[in-house]
Formats: C-alpha cells, structure tokens, sequence
C-alpha cells in the first residue's frame, strides 16, 4: 500500500514538473513571436534563441541558423508594415511548443521581387520550436506563403481559370 502511494505522488510530482516545463517553453514562445515578430525587438531575439539554433524548414535564400532567422524576420518587418502574429493556440510536449497563428500587415515594402502595393494582407502559419534551457534551440514550420504571394499579385488568385 505504502509503495503504491510513493508511485502516485511521484506521478503527480513529475506532472507538475512537466507542466512547468510546458508552460515555461510556451512563454518564451510566446514571447518570440510577440516582441521580435510583432515588435521588431532584435535584442530579445539574441536573448531567447539560442547561438547554436537550427531551423529545419529554413526559407530559400536565407541560412539554417540564426543570423538567418534574424534575416527572415528582418526581411518580413521590412516588407509588411504593421506586421503583427495573432496566435490562436499553442501546444506543448515537453519543450516543444507547437503554435498555429496568423500574420497580418500591409505590403509596403519589397517582398520575393514584388514591389509594395500597399495591400492589407494576412497568411497562416504552424511552427513548432524546441526550447531548452530557457532558449529557443530549434524550428521547423509551415507557412501559407501561397495565399501570401497571391494577396500582393505574385500569382494569380485562387479563382482565376486558366
């Protein structure tokens, strides 16, 4: 009897523990998306991603690490003004943290060689990032870049016949 209590509170200690841990990883999640997406804060983004990060899914033209994730946020604030992520939820096993959002802004600056056109756009993203020791150590992601180069006339819409 006594052994079976020992086990339940070990369960119950080790929940709490993974708990903490999930819902720490999710704030600094949470905090990326928030002030270096949405704000453009450059400084949390060297405090929260770690030096040795790895992005998985990197974006054509820009490195699988760091300096170019800082490149490809620097790349879609200069592109879109008033770009903000609104998250919808977030998820987390562990330290990995799965977020679904959407971005909004207004195309006003160069994106993919397409010139601003001053267009209110919005495109969906699910990204999930691995985050050890308080810093974001790895990425991978989709995002809807399709809907996005349509929106600001890269492609024709999704309605168009051929």
């Amino acid at each position: 009897m006594n052994d079976q209590m020992n086990d339940t509170t070990n369960d119950t200690t080790n929940d709490q523990a993974s708990d903490t841990e999930r819902q720490a990883a999710i704030a600094v999640v949470r905090r990326a998306i928030e002030e270096v997406q949405g704000r453009g804060d450059f400084g949390v983004y060297d405090e929260l991603f770690a030096d040795d990060f790895v992005d998985h899914t990197p974006q054509p033209g820009v490195t699988a690490d760091k300096a170019g994730v800082r490149t490809l946020y620097g790349a879609l604030r200069s592109a879109f003004s008033e770009f903000d992520p609104e998250i919808h939820w977030q998820s987390a096993d562990g330290g990995l943290v799965t977020t679904f959002k959407t971005y909004h802004g207004i195309h006003t600056g160069d994106f993919l060689g397409i010139a601003p056109t001053g267009t209110t756009v919005h495109f969906e993203s699910v990204d999930a990032m691995r985050v050890s020791g308080g810093r974001i150590v790895e990425h991978w992601g989709v995002g809807n870049l399709l809907s996005l180069v349509r929106q600001v006339g890269g492609l024709p819409s999704a309605g168009a016949s051929i």
